[in-house]
């Protein structure tokens, strides 16, 4: 019995950093509508700036000052975020604030590198708690206690500021209805300002208070990121008490994991957001959804229209180019240009579900990596020749987008993006555990292509003909009925529903397609490098892609492939400097502010400009 309660007091005491974390995240999305990735980012500064503080405010009240400093600055720091960076953009297509909040956390890891230094810091234990305490016969950490209680002081202040206060009540009603409290006359602009402010604070607290258990490291703000937003989404977006039992929930359950099944440790949360969502498609204490949520929609799109003949010649004459690569090029371009193919097809296949589709998966690296590891396995272990790896692999990676997107589709908006997060963390999962068959961390190495396409230079125009023969299928695609009723699924559902359309079939199926043609990018990935790891599932693999898309612009078949050739290009460029992430995260936001279409809503404005300037003329 002591053991249990020791256990549960555990997991209470890692739950409510996680809480506190988790609790300003949910009140900024059900406010601002932001999916705001940088929040772990506050989450790292408030330890760093904590450490900082405790070194110059020593003893008991010195620590708890600190906190609360840390607190207030990382507060600032998010109001300065809000202000002069998603302030612009609030009126931009939707969650297209993801991408910038993604700049964000790249420019807050290099600055806090070049001034905390990339040596980890140990936080100072703290004043009058170093000791440990006796339940039933078992050693329970002070501190724990105190984190426990500190979290419940937290909730009880929440509860009573968006209960008993004015503010408070203003900003409950924001999330229930915000046009309504701006058609009351409430400034929303102040509004979002000061919840963001909020939720940085809390966040900033949540890093400074676990301090004395865990320390200040540049890993902490991808540590936490998932277990953050996988504790919002369980508890439902903009309820703080579902934060509260959403993370106590899943730090319980991590503790028992651990000593009960330690497999499990890794994917158990998302195994239980999975779990909920199946049954509570909007959390434990969520609300529906209603289209149009995130952020502003931004106008409308344009009708997609079919290449004229300028645009057919510019094509050809792309793809002219990229076939002059390995002849002016030499090696290191032939390399790096058929890294930037592969790439542009794994953008366009998730472009193909999230612009046409408008379906946000956080997932997509499943497929990419699940492409990956059929074409892999199958040379492994049964001497399956490149060709037929190559066939199977999005036949691979399509069965499993059947599987996964058969429950993902019920879904919509972040509860959808969500899911489908959970799948791919779970496939990760086995990848990486499953070391008899995958290799685990070691990868599967010697996949490497036949020997008539053995030379680099021969498989580079292997990359490129079914790298653009597959962007181009999903460009053909659009342009069918198929894509012209997914396209009317994702503007309006309920009239596609009306005149006899099956929107959750539409959707499943066009999931599939996509999950295959990113499969069949991720198997040309794995013959280019001779080799596969669990990297190429893993979550950051799901960002890059949606920041290439993003970046390429949403509203434009286009937008991808430039995107993912952008990225792909300065990451390479800018990864020489020491401070690459600070530059590349500098520029992401600049791109974002400047042209909230993107790079190709950027090229379409130029054209327009200079039509309307020669017809003037």
């Amino acid at each position: 019995m002591g053991f249990i309660v020791a256990q549960l007091l555990t997991g209470m005491a890692n739950a409510s950093a996680l809480f506190l974390v988790a609790s300003g995240l949910s009140i900024i999305f059900g406010v601002t509508r932001v999916v705001n990735f940088a929040h772990g980012s506050f989450y790292m500064l408030g330890a760093f700036v904590a450490y900082s503080a405790m070194q110059v405010l020593p003893g008991f009240i010195g620590f708890w000052a600190s906190i609360l400093l840390a607190g207030l600055a990382v507060g600032l720091i998010g109001l300065i975020v809000e202000v002069c960076v998603l302030k612009p953009i609030y009126k931009s297509p939707e969650l297209y604030q993801l991408v910038a909040t993604f700049g964000v956390i790249l420019v807050i890891q290099d600055l806090a590198l070049l001034v905390w230094g990339p040596e980890d810091l140990i936080g100072k234990r703290a004043p009058g708690f170093e000791g440990v305490v006796m339940i039933l016969g078992e050693r329970v950490p002070a501190y724990d206690l105190v984190l426990i209680a500190f979290a419940v002081i937290v909730l009880c202040a929440l509860w009573y500021l968006f209960n008993r206060t004015r503010a408070g009540v203003l900003v409950r009603a924001a999330t229930q209805d915000r046009e309504m409290v701006s058609a009351l006359g409430v400034n929303q602009s102040i509004l979002f300002t000061a919840v963001f402010f909020l939720g940085s604070f809390l966040a900033g607290i949540g890093g400074a208070a676990q301090l004395p258990k865990g320390g200040a490291d540049l890993l902490m703000d991808f540590n936490i990121l998932a277990a953050v937003f996988v504790v919002v989404v369980i508890g439902g977006m903009g309820s703080i008490i579902g934060a509260f039992v959403a993370a106590m929930l899943i730090s319980i359950l991590q503790v028992f994991g651990v000593h009960l099944l330690p497999q499990s440790t890794l994917v158990l949360m998302f195994v239980v957001m999975a779990v909920v969502l199946v049954f509570r498609p909007w959390g434990l204490f969520g609300r529906e959804e209603q289209a149009g949520e995130h952020g502003g929609a931004g106008p409308p799109q344009e009708p997609l229209r079919e290449l004229s003949g300028r645009g057919r010649l510019v094509v050809a004459a792309v793809i002219g180019a990229l076939a002059l690569v390995p002849v002016f090029g030499g090696q290191f371009g032939t390399v790096l240009f058929a890294d930037v193919i592969i790439f542009c097809l794994f953008a366009a296949s998730l472009h193909y579900i999230l612009g046409i589709g408008g379906l946000v998966s956080f997932g997509h690296a499943a497929f990419y990596g699940g492409g990956a590891y059929t074409a892999a396995l199958l040379v492994q272990y049964a001497g399956t020749p490149m060709e037929l790896a190559l066939l199977l692999a999005p036949l691979g990676a399509g069965f499993a987008a059947m599987i996964i997107g058969w429950f993902c589709v019920r879904l919509s908006g972040v509860y959808f993006a969500m899911l489908t997060l959970a799948f791919a963390q779970v496939l990760w999962s086995i990848v990486f555990q499953w070391t008899d068959l995958t290799g685990g961390d070691d990868g599967i190495l010697g996949v490497w292509p036949s020997q008539w396409a053995s030379d680099p230079v021969v498989y580079y125009y292997l990359v490129l003909v079914l790298g653009t023969g597959g962007v181009l299928l999903l460009r053909a695609m659009a342009h069918t009925p198929f894509g012209y009723a997914l396209r009317g699924a994702r503007d309006s559902a309920l009239r596609s529903e009306a005149i006899g359309m099956n929107v959750q079939f539409i959707q499943w199926m066009s999931f599939v397609f996509a999950g295959a043609m990113a499969g069949l990018a991720g198997g040309l990935f794995v013959f280019a490098k001779g080799s596969v790891f669990p990297t190429e599932l893993e979550i950051a693999k799901s960002f890059d892609a949606l920041i290439m898309v993003f970046l390429g612009g949403v509203q434009s078949l286009s937008g991808p492939i430039a995107g993912a050739s952008v990225f792909t290009l300065l990451q390479d460029l800018l990864s020489r400097f020491e401070y690459w992430r600070l530059c590349l995260g500098l520029l992401i936001i600049a791109i974002v502010i400047l042209f909230p279409g993107g790079i190709a809503g950027a090229g379409n404005w130029m054209r327009s400009r200079f039509s309307r300037a020669e017809v003037s003329s």
